[in-house]
């Protein structure tokens, strides 16, 4: 028989309250759905498996990480398409960042509350018969190993960035490209990836007036690209520091290479253990998403005391956007599970608040929203160019995370549901001096 995919589209539609918006191929060849455009494939049964076991988006990024789950066409088309399940529309198209009530009625209280509709028991019951035999299979190799205990300690953060960062240097120069930078570029019409990466390096240079001997502090410093142009363009004595050793590895090779180890160290050292302050500037991109909301403050002041009076602190940081009941947020299943371990994102207003709390004085917000999604939708080009590669020197699992958290990604920035911030602040000195000039947006250009 070949009517899988017709009984899965009308499970789907019975729960989901709304019509199938993409058109599903089931593992017998049987298709269903809407004609034209992507195509969902559940190429095993194993797929309700996991989905039945774990409802929501865990037991999907399982799917999809183990193959059992792929897509058949665009990508971004089908992901586009399925968003409309997750979150609102006004009356005007433009995506509401609240939940669908569907998400909202997940956990144990939801299921409980749909189960009590005959019609969506019955559904269920059709779903397990398709899904047979169960139980699952064990999650895929890929998903983050979870230690107990308290978020944010210096061992747990060590854990989660290894997770992310240590699976090889030679799959992010595939995805990266050469120039080793895992953040926003910045854009120019017609501009390449390589020269967005070193526009922004230079943005950041130029936003904290660094000039010759000035002491930088790079926290979170990657593969050492930011560290590395500001003693090469700017005559910085920059320190970087990282929780992976695989970064650091690569960046003191780049160091060493370039021959700038008189004005360039790299550390393995979590922000919290820098004690060798005061310094004249601070960058921090792409790493505050890792710091979780319960230790922000901390590290606010923390970056504030490492500075002298007057220097200034660039926070580059991803934002989401506010919740009606901030209480209701949480973390994103798959990125906690097999991207970003721990990771949280904050409104924009938070962070500002917490840097103020924190001594800081603010004196520039750039949003660099649109800039994000172009970048992505780079890094997502590359790594298909270079698919079998990522594939060897990773594993098929991980290839398809960053395909489908990149890609999703991209749609986030685009449809508004995240953004991009770079946040200038200044520890102003005693008599109020910031050293910032009258017209900031020059930067000195």
């Amino acid at each position: 028989m070949t009517d899988a995919a017709p009984r899965l589209a009308a499970v789907a539609e019975t729960l989901l309250g709304a019509p199938l918006p993409v058109r599903i191929r089931a593992w017998d060849g049987s298709e269903a759905g809407p004609p034209g455009g992507p195509v969902l494939v559940l190429a095993h049964r194993r797929a309700l498996r996991r989905m039945l076991w774990r409802p929501g988006e865990l037991g999907l990024a399982r799917a999809w990480v183990a193959g059992d789950l792929t897509v058949d066409g665009d990508l971004y088309a089908l992901l586009d398409r399925v968003s409309g399940l997750l979150w609102e529309r006004g009356a005007d198209a433009a995506p509401e960042p609240r939940p669908h009530p569907s998400r909202r009625a997940a956990g144990a209280a939801g299921t409980a509350a749909l189960l009590r509709d005959p019609a969506a028991r019955a559904a269920v019951r059709e779903l397990v018969a398709l899904a047979r035999p169960l139980p699952p299979p064990a999650p895929p190799a890929e998903e983050a190993l979870r230690r107990g205990g308290p978020l944010h300690t210096r061992s747990r953060d060590k854990q989660a960035i290894s997770h992310h960062y240590d699976v090889g240097n030679e799959f992010y120069e595939r995805v990266l490209g050469p120039s080793m930078v895992y953040s926003c570029a910045y854009w120019s019409p017609g501009g390449t990836l390589e020269e967005a990466q070193r526009d922004k390096l230079d943005l950041v240079c130029r936003k904290l007036a660094l000039a010759p001997g000035a002491r930088l502090l790079d926290v979170g410093c990657g593969w050492g690209s930011m560290a590395l142009h500001a003693a090469r363009e700017y005559g910085a004595k920059v320190t970087g520091i990282t929780l992976s050793s695989e970064q650091a590895a690569f960046a003191l090779k780049q160091v060493a290479e370039e021959g700038l180890a008189d004005r360039v160290e790299i550390r393995i050292q979590d922000y919290r253990d820098v004690k060798d302050g005061p310094y004249d500037a601070i960058s921090s991109i792409g790493m505050a998403e890792h710091v979780g909301a319960e230790r922000y403050r901390e590290y606010a002041r923390l970056l504030y005391g490492l500075l002298r009076p007057g220097g200034r602190l660039l926070n580059h940081q991803i934002a989401r956007r506010p919740e009606p009941d901030e209480a209701a947020y949480r973390v994103d299943e798959f990125i906690d599970a097999y991207v970003f371990p721990d990771g949280e994102l904050a409104p924009l207003g938070t962070t500002v608040g917490e840097l103020e709390r924190a001594g800081f004085e603010v004196r520039d917000v750039e949003a660099l929203r649109e800039h994000y999604a172009l970048t992505l939708r780079a890094w997502v080009a590359r790594l298909e160019e270079h698919w079998e590669d990522a594939v060897r020197l990773t594993s098929p699992g991980r290839a398809r995370v960053w395909l489908l958290y990149m890609a999703a990604s991209a749609l986030g920035f685009e449809r508004g549901r995240l953004g991009v911030n770079q946040v200038l602040a200044v520890r102003s000195g005693p008599d109020g001096a910031s050293d910032l000039p009258l017209r900031l947006r020059t930067w000195g250009a």
